[in-house]
């Protein structure tokens, strides 16, 4: 386990907990140790779902600014990389992953939510990508990952200024797609995790990776990456149990083992 990020599997959930007080900033290390979660989950049988989890008072920060603002130009690139290299083993966890939004997640904080499946809020967050008021942009997804989610327009309207957004305002543009009590918003991220947990665990997973590289190609090459991933499920255990179990007692009572 790492100091300041852990993996807690309970119930086939995993649970990806930040904890750096006071705001979770995300260092050099925390970055790694994420990257090492992440990993793990992946490649864990017995986690079936993951919630990324700051804790009761706040999700994530954002970068470590006084840390950042003394390195040089090349210090700078290598941290940069790595920072998105890491959020993207996170996002690449081939299961599905929602991120439990409590207190704020700005900056670095909301680029890693946005690499979850689902996001769950609690009903005072704020959210947003301040760095264009430090003189920067985000760099370790922002300017990607949150046009892609609700559109250019909005993206560059929240970046340009850099404001923080509501949770009710944060729910109305796409960023997140649940607000829930303050105290709740744990909870509910495990009950939305829970629903995988006896899951049909490589139908889910060829389901997100057909989803998330589609929207990295056109169309007619989207459509290939699907057909290649569902005929391949023809291979899999999980596939002939659902559709005889579909057959004998119709739907939605099959037993899946994840193979």
């Amino acid at each position: 386990m790492g100091e300041f990020v852990t993996l807690e599997v309970e119930g086939g959930v995993g649970t990806i907990r930040l904890d750096r007080p006071p705001v979770n900033a995300l260092n050099n290390q925390v970055q790694a140790e994420l990257a090492e979660a992440a990993r793990e989950a992946s490649d864990r049988d017995d986690v079936r779902a993951v919630i990324l989890y700051g804790g009761e008072k706040t999700f994530a920060g954002g970068a470590d600014i006084k840390e950042m603002a003394s390195r040089t130009y090349p210090e700078i690139a290598k941290f940069g990389a790595e920072l998105t290299a890491s959020l993207a083993r996170v996002a690449n966890i081939p299961k599905p992953v929602v991120c439990a939004i409590t207190g704020y997640a700005l900056g670095g904080g909301l680029e890693l939510a946005l690499t979850a499946d689902w996001r769950i809020a609690g009903d005072n967050v704020k959210v947003g990508q301040p760095e264009i008021q430090l003189g920067i942009i985000p760099g370790a997804g922002g300017t990607q990952r949150l046009t892609r989610l609700i559109g250019p327009s909005k993206a560059k309207d929240l970046i340009f200024t850099g404001r923080f957004v509501k949770a009710e305002e944060a729910l109305k543009l796409g960023i997140v797609d649940e607000v829930v009590a303050p105290d709740d918003v744990y909870a509910a991220a495990r009950k939305w995790a829970s629903q995988f947990a006896n899951g049909p665990a490589v139908a889910l997973r060829a389901a997100k990776t057909a989803i998330d590289s589609g929207l990295d190609v056109d169309l007619a090459t989207g459509l290939k990456i699907e057909t290649q991933l569902f005929t391949a499920l023809w291979a899999t255990e999980d596939q002939r149990n659902g559709m005889q179990s579909f057959i004998d007692n119709g739907p939605g009572k099959a037993s899946f083992e994840g193979k």
